[in-house]
Protein backbone atom coordinates (compact mmCIF):
# COMPACT_ATOMS: atom_id res chain seq x y z
CA UNK A 1 0.00 0.00 0.00
CA UNK A 2 1.22 3.25 -0.74
CA UNK A 3 1.77 6.08 1.63
CA UNK A 4 -0.78 8.44 -0.43
CA UNK A 5 -3.27 5.86 0.67
CA UNK A 6 -2.13 5.01 3.93
CA UNK A 7 -2.12 8.79 4.77
CA UNK A 8 -5.88 9.29 2.82
CA UNK A 9 -7.84 12.41 2.17
CA UNK A 10 -10.31 11.40 4.96
CA UNK A 11 -7.56 10.34 7.44
CA UNK A 12 -6.65 13.62 6.90
CA UNK A 13 -9.38 15.51 7.50
CA UNK A 14 -10.18 12.97 10.83
CA UNK A 15 -6.74 14.22 11.87
CA UNK A 16 -8.12 17.82 11.56
CA UNK A 17 -10.84 16.51 13.33
CA UNK A 18 -9.47 15.54 16.42
CA UNK A 19 -6.90 18.12 16.70
CA UNK A 20 -9.74 20.90 16.25
CA UNK A 21 -11.67 19.72 18.76
CA UNK A 22 -8.53 19.27 21.37
CA UNK A 23 -7.20 22.59 20.64
CA UNK A 24 -9.85 24.69 19.20
CA UNK A 25 -8.29 26.12 16.27
CA UNK A 26 -8.60 24.63 12.71
CA UNK A 27 -5.73 23.14 11.72
CA UNK A 28 -4.33 22.16 8.24
CA UNK A 29 -2.09 19.19 7.85
CA UNK A 30 -0.37 18.24 4.47
CA UNK A 31 2.66 16.01 3.07
CA UNK A 32 5.56 18.17 2.16
CA UNK A 33 7.59 15.31 1.28
CA UNK A 34 7.22 10.90 1.41
CA UNK A 35 7.53 11.11 4.95
CA UNK A 36 7.27 14.49 6.32
CA UNK A 37 3.67 15.95 7.61
CA UNK A 38 3.33 19.31 8.23
CA UNK A 39 1.00 21.33 10.40
CA UNK A 40 -0.27 24.68 9.38
CA UNK A 41 -3.02 27.21 11.08
CA UNK A 42 -4.99 30.02 8.75
CA UNK A 43 -2.82 32.25 6.49
CA UNK A 44 0.45 31.74 8.83
CA UNK A 45 4.10 31.06 6.87
CA UNK A 46 4.88 29.18 10.22
CA UNK A 47 4.61 25.29 10.23
CA UNK A 48 5.19 21.96 12.63
CA UNK A 49 6.45 19.40 10.78
CA UNK A 50 6.46 15.50 12.34
CA UNK A 51 8.30 12.70 10.88
CA UNK A 52 5.46 10.34 9.14
CA UNK A 53 5.66 6.44 10.00
CA UNK A 54 2.61 5.24 8.36
CA UNK A 55 3.73 1.58 7.80
CA UNK A 56 4.79 1.24 11.79
CA UNK A 57 1.05 2.62 12.59
CA UNK A 58 -0.75 0.57 10.03
CA UNK A 59 0.45 -2.63 11.06
CA UNK A 60 -2.32 -4.82 13.28
CA UNK A 61 -0.42 -6.17 15.77
CA UNK A 62 0.92 -5.81 19.21
CA UNK A 63 4.48 -6.33 18.47
CA UNK A 64 5.69 -2.30 17.66
CA UNK A 65 8.90 -1.23 19.40
CA UNK A 66 8.66 1.50 21.82
CA UNK A 67 10.84 3.76 22.87
CA UNK A 68 10.99 6.93 25.92
CA UNK A 69 11.42 10.35 26.10
CA UNK A 70 12.50 12.73 28.93
CA UNK A 71 10.79 15.49 28.30
CA UNK A 72 12.07 17.49 31.77
CA UNK A 73 15.86 17.07 29.96
CA UNK A 74 14.43 19.32 26.51
CA UNK A 75 13.07 21.72 29.16
CA UNK A 76 9.21 20.54 27.82
CA UNK A 77 6.54 19.51 30.71
CA UNK A 78 5.54 16.17 30.86
CA UNK A 79 1.66 16.19 31.87
CA UNK A 80 1.75 12.99 33.67
CA UNK A 81 5.74 12.93 34.58
CA UNK A 82 8.85 11.43 32.35
CA UNK A 83 9.48 9.80 31.05
CA UNK A 84 7.11 9.54 28.04
CA UNK A 85 6.29 6.19 26.46
CA UNK A 86 6.54 6.28 22.79
CA UNK A 87 4.99 3.25 21.00
CA UNK A 88 6.45 2.92 17.33
CA UNK A 89 9.62 3.77 18.21
CA UNK A 90 12.82 1.75 18.32
CA UNK A 91 14.90 5.21 19.43
CA UNK A 92 14.23 9.08 19.38
CA UNK A 93 16.73 11.41 18.46
CA UNK A 94 18.11 13.58 21.05
CA UNK A 95 16.81 16.44 20.97
CA UNK A 96 13.45 15.53 19.90
CA UNK A 97 11.76 18.88 19.26
CA UNK A 98 13.81 20.89 17.15
CA UNK A 99 13.48 24.82 15.55
CA UNK A 100 13.01 25.19 11.86
CA UNK A 101 13.32 28.13 10.01
CA UNK A 102 9.60 27.69 9.45
CA UNK A 103 8.62 26.65 13.09
CA UNK A 104 9.56 23.67 14.73
CA UNK A 105 9.90 20.17 13.85
CA UNK A 106 8.96 16.84 16.47
CA UNK A 107 10.75 13.96 15.54
CA UNK A 108 8.04 11.00 16.37
CA UNK A 109 4.80 10.27 14.89
CA UNK A 110 2.12 11.82 17.26
CA UNK A 111 -0.91 11.56 14.76
CA UNK A 112 0.90 8.39 13.75
CA UNK A 113 -0.36 7.10 17.62
CA UNK A 114 -3.00 8.25 17.98
CA UNK A 115 -4.13 6.97 14.55
CA UNK A 116 -3.28 3.32 16.13
CA UNK A 117 -4.93 4.03 19.23
CA UNK A 118 -7.92 5.63 18.77
CA UNK A 119 -8.86 3.76 15.71
CA UNK A 120 -7.73 0.47 17.31
CA UNK A 121 -6.08 -0.23 14.21
CA UNK A 122 -4.14 -2.92 16.09
CA UNK A 123 -7.03 -4.94 17.11
CA UNK A 124 -8.26 -5.56 13.50
CA UNK A 125 -8.29 -8.95 12.47
CA UNK A 126 -7.16 -10.31 15.62
CA UNK A 127 -7.47 -14.00 16.95
CA UNK A 128 -5.82 -13.37 20.37
CA UNK A 129 -9.19 -13.35 21.98
CA UNK A 130 -10.40 -14.64 25.37
CA UNK A 131 -13.58 -16.80 25.73
CA UNK A 132 -16.05 -14.29 24.83
CA UNK A 133 -14.56 -13.38 21.89
CA UNK A 134 -12.93 -10.28 23.40
CA UNK A 135 -9.12 -9.44 22.37
CA UNK A 136 -7.81 -8.92 26.36
CA UNK A 137 -5.91 -6.07 27.72
CA UNK A 138 -2.86 -8.75 28.69
CA UNK A 139 -2.73 -9.12 25.00
CA UNK A 140 -2.06 -5.34 24.09
CA UNK A 141 0.95 -3.58 23.54
CA UNK A 142 -0.18 -0.78 26.31
CA UNK A 143 -0.37 -3.48 29.08
CA UNK A 144 2.88 -5.54 27.65
CA UNK A 145 4.84 -2.38 28.19
CA UNK A 146 3.41 -0.32 31.21
CA UNK A 147 1.59 2.54 29.47
CA UNK A 148 -2.01 1.17 29.64
CA UNK A 149 -2.88 2.87 33.20
CA UNK A 150 -1.81 6.50 31.05
CA UNK A 151 -3.70 8.08 28.39
CA UNK A 152 -0.70 7.77 25.95
CA UNK A 153 -2.48 9.93 23.39
CA UNK A 154 -3.59 12.70 25.84
CA UNK A 155 -0.13 12.79 26.88
CA UNK A 156 1.42 13.39 23.56
CA UNK A 157 -1.15 15.85 22.70
CA UNK A 158 -0.28 17.99 25.49
CA UNK A 159 3.03 18.03 24.79
CA UNK A 160 2.37 19.34 20.56
CA UNK A 161 0.41 22.00 22.42
CA UNK A 162 3.42 23.48 23.79
CA UNK A 163 4.85 23.25 20.93
CA UNK A 164 2.29 25.19 19.00
CA UNK A 165 2.22 27.77 21.72
CA UNK A 166 5.89 28.30 20.61
CA UNK A 167 5.25 28.57 17.18
CA UNK A 168 2.65 30.55 17.38
CA UNK A 169 2.42 32.10 20.62
CA UNK A 170 -0.46 34.90 19.89
CA UNK A 171 -3.28 32.21 20.20
CA UNK A 172 -5.38 30.53 23.25
CA UNK A 173 -5.64 27.27 22.72
CA UNK A 174 -9.24 25.12 24.45
CA UNK A 175 -9.35 24.55 28.05
CA UNK A 176 -10.73 21.22 29.15
CA UNK A 177 -12.50 20.86 32.52
CA UNK A 178 -12.23 17.17 34.13
CA UNK A 179 -15.40 15.18 33.97
CA UNK A 180 -17.19 12.23 34.96
CA UNK A 181 -19.49 10.02 33.27
CA UNK A 182 -21.02 7.49 35.17
CA UNK A 183 -23.31 4.47 33.34
CA UNK A 184 -24.85 1.28 34.19
CA UNK A 185 -25.42 -2.11 31.82
CA UNK A 186 -28.72 -3.33 33.50
CA UNK A 187 -27.74 -6.93 33.00
CA UNK A 188 -29.94 -7.80 35.74
CA UNK A 189 -32.64 -4.99 37.21
CA UNK A 190 -33.75 -7.39 39.68
CA UNK A 191 -32.31 -10.43 41.57
CA UNK A 192 -36.11 -12.55 41.87
CA UNK A 193 -38.85 -10.95 39.89
CA UNK A 194 -38.00 -11.90 35.78
CA UNK A 195 -36.68 -15.70 37.48
CA UNK A 196 -39.29 -18.74 37.12
CA UNK A 197 -40.43 -20.23 40.75
CA UNK A 198 -38.22 -23.29 40.16
CA UNK A 199 -34.86 -20.88 40.08
CA UNK A 200 -36.67 -19.04 43.00
CA UNK A 201 -36.69 -22.51 45.18
CA UNK A 202 -32.85 -23.14 44.46
CA UNK A 203 -31.78 -19.79 45.47
CA UNK A 204 -33.92 -19.96 48.46
CA UNK A 205 -32.13 -23.53 49.27
CA UNK A 206 -28.50 -21.43 48.77
CA UNK A 207 -29.44 -19.08 51.17
CA UNK A 208 -30.20 -21.23 53.96
CA UNK A 209 -28.51 -24.25 53.52
CA UNK A 210 -25.20 -22.86 52.07
CA UNK A 211 -25.27 -18.96 53.46
CA UNK A 212 -27.39 -20.02 56.26
CA UNK A 213 -29.03 -16.43 55.41
CA UNK A 214 -32.69 -16.70 56.64
CA UNK A 215 -33.61 -12.88 55.73
CA UNK A 216 -32.47 -13.44 52.35
CA UNK A 217 -34.01 -17.38 52.41
CA UNK A 218 -37.71 -15.23 53.40
CA UNK A 219 -36.81 -11.89 50.68
CA UNK A 220 -37.00 -14.56 47.52
CA UNK A 221 -40.58 -15.18 47.33
CA UNK A 222 -41.61 -12.08 48.87
CA UNK A 223 -40.00 -9.73 46.09
CA UNK A 224 -40.94 -12.23 43.96
CA UNK A 225 -44.74 -12.39 44.76
CA UNK A 226 -44.67 -8.22 45.28
CA UNK A 227 -42.89 -7.18 42.21
CA UNK A 228 -46.26 -7.94 40.12
CA UNK A 229 -46.47 -4.29 38.97
CA UNK A 230 -42.87 -2.81 39.66
CA UNK A 231 -39.96 -4.18 40.98
CA UNK A 232 -40.27 -4.30 44.95
CA UNK A 233 -37.74 -1.59 46.43
CA UNK A 234 -36.36 -4.63 48.70
CA UNK A 235 -34.46 -6.18 45.82
CA UNK A 236 -31.05 -6.27 45.96
CA UNK A 237 -30.98 -5.39 42.15
CA UNK A 238 -33.35 -2.43 42.34
CA UNK A 239 -30.44 0.18 43.40
CA UNK A 240 -31.61 2.54 40.64
CA UNK A 241 -33.10 5.02 42.98
CA UNK A 242 -30.10 4.88 45.00
CA UNK A 243 -27.89 5.47 41.90
CA UNK A 244 -30.19 8.41 40.82
CA UNK A 245 -30.00 10.40 44.42
CA UNK A 246 -26.07 9.77 44.25
CA UNK A 247 -25.72 11.00 40.84
CA UNK A 248 -28.03 14.35 41.50
CA UNK A 249 -25.79 14.73 44.54
CA UNK A 250 -22.63 15.11 42.41
CA UNK A 251 -24.25 16.92 39.15
CA UNK A 252 -24.45 13.96 37.22
CA UNK A 253 -26.31 12.51 34.81
CA UNK A 254 -26.59 8.38 34.72
CA UNK A 255 -26.93 6.22 31.82
CA UNK A 256 -28.80 3.05 31.73
CA UNK A 257 -28.40 0.39 29.31
CA UNK A 258 -31.09 -1.96 28.98
CA UNK A 259 -30.90 -5.28 27.02
CA UNK A 260 -32.97 -5.34 23.84
CA UNK A 261 -32.98 -8.74 22.83
CA UNK A 262 -31.75 -12.32 23.65
CA UNK A 263 -29.23 -13.85 20.97
CA UNK A 264 -27.65 -16.08 23.80
CA UNK A 265 -28.14 -17.57 27.24
CA UNK A 266 -26.05 -15.19 28.51
CA UNK A 267 -28.50 -12.42 27.96
CA UNK A 268 -31.03 -11.08 30.43
CA UNK A 269 -34.16 -12.95 31.95
CA UNK A 270 -35.93 -9.69 31.11
CA UNK A 271 -38.08 -8.26 28.62
CA UNK A 272 -38.47 -4.61 27.64
CA UNK A 273 -42.14 -4.78 26.69
CA UNK A 274 -42.84 -5.91 30.47
CA UNK A 275 -44.59 -3.60 32.65
CA UNK A 276 -42.65 -3.90 34.96
CA UNK A 277 -39.18 -2.46 32.99
CA UNK A 278 -41.54 0.18 31.28
CA UNK A 279 -42.10 1.87 35.08
CA UNK A 280 -38.63 1.85 35.31
CA UNK A 281 -37.84 3.64 31.83
CA UNK A 282 -40.19 6.18 32.86
CA UNK A 283 -38.71 6.91 36.12
CA UNK A 284 -35.32 7.02 34.90
CA UNK A 285 -36.66 9.44 32.20
CA UNK A 286 -38.45 11.68 34.79
CA UNK A 287 -35.53 12.05 37.08
CA UNK A 288 -33.66 13.56 34.27
CA UNK A 289 -31.26 10.21 33.40
CA UNK A 290 -30.51 8.54 30.52
CA UNK A 291 -31.68 5.45 28.82
CA UNK A 292 -29.21 3.41 26.14
CA UNK A 293 -28.64 0.38 24.76
CA UNK A 294 -26.99 -2.55 25.27
CA UNK A 295 -26.97 -5.33 22.33
CA UNK A 296 -27.13 -9.24 23.44
CA UNK A 297 -24.15 -11.30 23.68
CA UNK A 298 -24.71 -12.77 20.28
CA UNK A 299 -25.04 -9.33 18.31
CA UNK A 300 -21.21 -7.79 17.97
CA UNK A 301 -20.50 -9.78 14.96
CA UNK A 302 -24.57 -9.07 13.59
CA UNK A 303 -24.90 -5.68 12.35
CA UNK A 304 -28.93 -6.59 11.52
CA UNK A 305 -29.31 -7.51 15.82
CA UNK A 306 -27.92 -4.44 16.69
CA UNK A 307 -30.21 -2.37 14.60
CA UNK A 308 -33.12 -4.57 15.47
CA UNK A 309 -32.23 -4.00 19.01
CA UNK A 310 -31.46 -0.37 18.50
CA UNK A 311 -35.51 0.07 16.65
CA UNK A 312 -36.92 -2.04 19.73
CA UNK A 313 -35.72 0.65 22.26
CA UNK A 314 -36.28 3.49 20.06
CA UNK A 315 -39.79 2.45 19.58
CA UNK A 316 -40.32 0.94 23.42
CA UNK A 317 -39.07 4.63 24.75
CA UNK A 318 -41.37 6.27 21.94
CA UNK A 319 -44.52 4.77 23.59
CA UNK A 320 -43.73 5.39 26.47
CA UNK A 321 -43.41 9.49 25.37
CA UNK A 322 -39.18 9.33 26.60
CA UNK A 323 -37.66 11.47 24.18
CA UNK A 324 -33.76 12.11 24.15
CA UNK A 325 -31.40 14.04 22.22
CA UNK A 326 -28.86 11.45 21.57
CA UNK A 327 -28.92 7.52 22.08
CA UNK A 328 -25.59 5.49 23.08
CA UNK A 329 -24.69 2.57 24.95
CA UNK A 330 -22.71 -0.73 25.17
CA UNK A 331 -22.21 -3.52 23.70
CA UNK A 332 -22.78 -6.66 26.18
CA UNK A 333 -19.77 -8.24 28.08
CA UNK A 334 -17.81 -5.76 26.67
CA UNK A 335 -17.67 -7.94 22.92
CA UNK A 336 -16.40 -6.23 20.21
CA UNK A 337 -14.83 -6.94 16.46
CA UNK A 338 -12.87 -4.22 15.03
CA UNK A 339 -14.52 -1.88 13.09
CA UNK A 340 -17.52 -4.40 12.38
CA UNK A 341 -19.21 -3.66 15.45
CA UNK A 342 -18.28 0.53 15.26
CA UNK A 343 -20.03 0.70 11.95
CA UNK A 344 -22.58 -1.45 12.94
CA UNK A 345 -23.30 0.90 15.86
CA UNK A 346 -22.93 3.28 13.21
CA UNK A 347 -25.48 2.09 10.72
CA UNK A 348 -28.16 1.79 13.54
CA UNK A 349 -28.08 5.58 13.76
CA UNK A 350 -26.69 5.70 17.53
CA UNK A 351 -24.89 8.64 18.86
CA UNK A 352 -22.00 7.30 20.64
CA UNK A 353 -20.58 4.09 22.09
CA UNK A 354 -18.90 3.25 24.77
CA UNK A 355 -17.27 0.12 25.09
CA UNK A 356 -13.80 0.52 24.64
CA UNK A 357 -12.35 -0.45 27.60
CA UNK A 358 -11.33 -4.08 28.72
CA UNK A 359 -13.00 -6.69 30.92
CA UNK A 360 -9.75 -7.74 32.10
CA UNK A 361 -7.82 -4.26 33.27
CA UNK A 362 -8.76 -0.89 34.09
CA UNK A 363 -7.25 1.82 31.93
CA UNK A 364 -7.20 3.70 28.42
CA UNK A 365 -8.08 1.04 25.80
CA UNK A 366 -7.45 3.71 23.04
CA UNK A 367 -5.13 5.92 24.36
CA UNK A 368 -7.61 8.78 25.48
CA UNK A 369 -10.36 10.02 27.91
CA UNK A 370 -11.58 12.25 25.51
CA UNK A 371 -14.86 11.15 23.45
CA UNK A 372 -13.86 11.75 19.76
CA UNK A 373 -15.55 10.60 16.17
CA UNK A 374 -15.24 7.37 14.81
CA UNK A 375 -12.78 6.29 12.12
CA UNK A 376 -13.17 3.13 10.62
CA UNK A 377 -9.80 1.91 9.48
CA UNK A 378 -10.64 -0.67 6.97
CA UNK A 379 -13.23 1.54 5.05
CA UNK A 380 -10.64 4.67 6.11
CA UNK A 381 -14.10 6.46 6.71
CA UNK A 382 -14.94 8.78 9.46
CA UNK A 383 -18.34 7.87 10.85
CA UNK A 384 -21.12 10.12 12.57
CA UNK A 385 -20.49 8.18 15.50
CA UNK A 386 -18.80 9.30 19.07
CA UNK A 387 -16.62 6.79 20.81
CA UNK A 388 -16.78 7.50 24.35
CA UNK A 389 -13.54 5.25 25.87
CA UNK A 390 -14.66 3.40 28.76
CA UNK A 391 -11.89 3.69 31.55
CA UNK A 392 -13.39 1.34 34.49
CA UNK A 393 -15.68 -1.42 34.84
CA UNK A 394 -15.65 -1.92 38.86
CA UNK A 395 -15.70 -5.79 37.85
CA UNK A 396 -12.37 -5.10 36.23
CA UNK A 397 -11.12 -4.12 39.55
CA UNK A 398 -13.01 -6.34 42.12
CA UNK A 399 -13.51 -9.65 40.89
CA UNK A 400 -11.58 -12.16 41.31
CA UNK A 401 -11.55 -13.59 37.68
CA UNK A 402 -9.67 -10.47 36.54
CA UNK A 403 -7.65 -7.90 39.29
CA UNK A 404 -9.47 -9.27 42.30
CA UNK A 405 -8.54 -6.44 44.58
CA UNK A 406 -11.95 -5.95 46.56
CA UNK A 407 -13.57 -3.05 47.86
CA UNK A 408 -10.47 -1.75 50.22
CA UNK A 409 -8.00 0.41 50.01
CA UNK A 410 -5.70 -0.96 47.35
CA UNK A 411 -9.05 -0.85 45.01
CA UNK A 412 -9.38 2.73 46.10
CA UNK A 413 -6.58 3.72 45.32
CA UNK A 414 -6.29 2.17 41.57
CA UNK A 415 -9.52 3.76 41.12
CA UNK A 416 -7.64 7.34 42.46
CA UNK A 417 -4.96 6.73 39.92
CA UNK A 418 -7.05 6.20 36.97
CA UNK A 419 -9.02 9.11 38.21
CA UNK A 420 -6.20 11.17 39.07
CA UNK A 421 -4.69 10.63 35.41
CA UNK A 422 -7.95 12.13 33.96
CA UNK A 423 -8.30 15.09 35.80
CA UNK A 424 -4.45 15.44 35.14
CA UNK A 425 -5.46 15.97 31.12
CA UNK A 426 -8.47 17.70 31.76
CA UNK A 427 -10.28 14.53 30.21
CA UNK A 428 -13.69 12.48 31.58
CA UNK A 429 -13.37 9.38 33.95
CA UNK A 430 -15.84 7.25 32.61
CA UNK A 431 -16.87 4.74 35.34
CA UNK A 432 -19.28 1.13 34.27
CA UNK A 433 -20.95 0.12 37.59
CA UNK A 434 -23.86 -2.38 36.83
CA UNK A 435 -26.81 -1.63 39.08
CA UNK A 436 -26.63 -5.54 40.40
CA UNK A 437 -22.82 -4.67 41.88
CA UNK A 438 -24.58 -2.09 44.52
CA UNK A 439 -26.24 -4.91 47.08
CA UNK A 440 -23.75 -4.60 49.84
CA UNK A 441 -22.14 -1.63 51.56
CA UNK A 442 -18.40 -2.21 50.74
CA UNK A 443 -19.29 -1.31 47.22
CA UNK A 444 -21.92 1.21 47.47
CA UNK A 445 -19.25 3.48 49.63
CA UNK A 446 -16.50 2.38 46.71
CA UNK A 447 -18.92 3.98 44.22
CA UNK A 448 -19.76 6.83 46.27
CA UNK A 449 -15.87 7.64 47.30
CA UNK A 450 -15.14 7.00 43.26
CA UNK A 451 -17.56 10.13 42.29
CA UNK A 452 -15.69 12.44 44.84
Amino acid sequence: MTRCLEYSKNLTCWFEMILSEHFGHSFKIKFIDNDILSLSLNESSRSITFHADATTFMRADSNLAIAEWDADTEEWQSILGSPLPAPGATFLPYPLITKTDQGMNIAYDILGLTYWMLSRQEEVGRTDLDEHGRFPATASHAFKHGYLERPVVDEWLYILGQVIKRVWPFIQLKQHAFSIKVSHDVDSPSLYTFKPWGTIARMMAGHLLKRHDVCAFLQAPFVKLASRSLIHPTDPFNTFEWIMDQSDRHGLTSAFYFICGHSDPLDADYHLEDPRIRNLLRRIHARGHEIGLHPSYGSYQAPGLIRQETDRLHRICAEEGIQQSKWGGRMHYLRWEQPGTMQAWSDAGMSYDSTLGYADRPGFRCGTCFEYPAFNPMTQQILPLRIRPLVMMECSVIDDVYLGLGTGQVAMDKVRSLRHACQCVGGCFTLLWHNSQLSDESRRSMYVEALA
